[in-house]
């Protein structure tokens, strides 16, 4: 998958935002406008092919205050929807919190 065509949906404003990701990104002290600028400068590292009912994408960028979000997408031909977003953690990710750790 090419992240410009995640990212043409965002700038679109075609997003539809779950009840979970919402309720998860408050819990976290994540806003919406951190989320886009995340999947706007951000990369996949990370994608679901098989999930239903869209194939899904983890994408790694920052927020607006420059902390490193993921945010896991899922994407059709017209619509992205945002499953969540979190502040990775080093007790899961190697330092580069890109990779996740081997269990």
């Amino acid at each position: 998958m090419d992240i410009t065509l995640i990212q043409s949906l965002c700038k679109q404003r075609k997003i539809k935002w779950s009840l979970h990701s919402s309720e998860k990104m408050a819990e976290r002290g994540i806003m919406r406008s951190d989320v886009i600028n995340c999947i706007e400068y951000g990369e996949i590292i990370k994608d679901y092919p098989d999930d239903t009912p869209n194939p899904s994408y983890l994408i790694f960028g920052q927020d607006l205050r420059s902390k490193i979000l993921h945010t896991v997408v899922g994407y059709s031909k017209e619509t992205l929807f945002i499953i969540t977003a979190y502040y990775p953690d080093t007790s899961i990710f190697e330092s580069d919190l890109r990779t996740r750790k081997k269990r």
